[in-house]
């Protein structure tokens, strides 16, 4: 299995699917694209990781994030008292050219996240800023909780919220440095350490995005059988919106993952930070040749 390098690689439009393990990539690709598929062993198990260990230099890159750990406010990621940031001092302004941030302009209040809809939206909006970079990043916030149909993003919420709150101050102050400064005021007293030593804990983290009805299911089917079941759901609704997506691209577009996510692999529910299991590290590269005819509609 090869190292993914991403950076090394050929390709004109990168596809991000965020905790995207790739056993499950590989069960559903070929009901939307045409292509080729390796497996690939990602340098991170969360994306603060990913980020700071992939874009260490400056690179001509115009990048669509959903995610907002991946942000052009130039927050330092060891600023934010956050679990899975802790220790890094990356920040996108450094190594990025253009950062468009999808999850302050599409953000979906009613679900907590930025659905794959809301992204193809704001890329197909955009496409005249990748004309001056060299490439272009594409990072669906799908597969990652929150599951579209059944839930809500609480703790991807509380992201979002603090960085939109520290945009939105730090643009209406004229100095230099100000919203760097602002972003930290205002993100610091709010995020929350989620991440926990005990399994129980890393489970609840998960039941947190359910709704409450949906809970009914992993009482009946139990925690991993549930939890699979709506991971991949949020996956086809990702993969049909890339299916979408890639039509209107002109160049060559490869489709891969930051890292993966567990659900009881060596007792790691979620994903966590220098957590270095299989179910973690393993995910897609995908080389997409062509659209699959009557790939389906969730």
């Amino acid at each position: 299995m090869k190292d993914q390098k991403p950076l090394e690689e050929d390709w004109d439009y990168l596809i991000i699917l965020d905790a995207c393990r790739y056993d499950f990539f590989e069960q559903v690709y070929s009901d939307y694209l045409k292509g080729n598929l390796e497996k690939r062993k990602s340098v991170a198990s969360s994306t603060p990781e990913w980020a700071s260990k992939t874009f260490t230099g400056r690179h001509d890159i115009t990048y669509f994030s959903s995610n907002p750990f991946i942000n052009g406010a130039g927050l330092p990621l060891n600023e934010i008292e956050w679990g899975s940031s802790c220790g890094y001092e990356w920040n996108g302004k450094d190594h990025i050219t253009d950062i468009v941030d999808v999850w302050h302009e599409a953000w979906d209040d009613d679900l907590g996240t930025v659905t794959p809809e809301g992204m193809n939206r704001v890329v197909l909006d955009n496409l005249d800023r990748t004309e001056d970079t060299e490439r272009t990043i594409i990072h669906y916030m799908q597969p990652h909780a929150p599951y579209i149909t059944k839930g809500r993003g609480r703790k991807v919420e509380k992201i979002r919220k603090s960085f939109k709150e520290a945009k939105e101050a730090g643009e209406k102050n004229d100095e230099e440095d100000g919203i760097l400064s602002t972003v930290g005021d205002v993100v610091r007293p709010k995020f929350e350490d989620v991440v926990e030593d005990s399994t129980l804990a890393m489970k609840l983290g998960m039941w947190v995005e359910l709704d409450p009805s949906s809970l009914l299911s992993v009482g009946r089917n139990g925690t991993r059988e549930t939890l699979e079941e709506y991971y991949e759901e949020n996956l086809r609704l990702a993969m049909e919106q890339v299916a979408e997506l890639v039509q209107e691209l002109d160049g060559k577009v490869v489709v891969t993952s930051d890292h993966g996510e567990a659900f009881g692999e060596q007792g790691v529910w979620e994903h966590h930070i220098e957590t270095h299991i299989p179910a973690l590290t393993e995910v897609p590269w995908f080389e997409v040749e062509g659209v699959k005819e009557d790939y389906p509609e969730q």
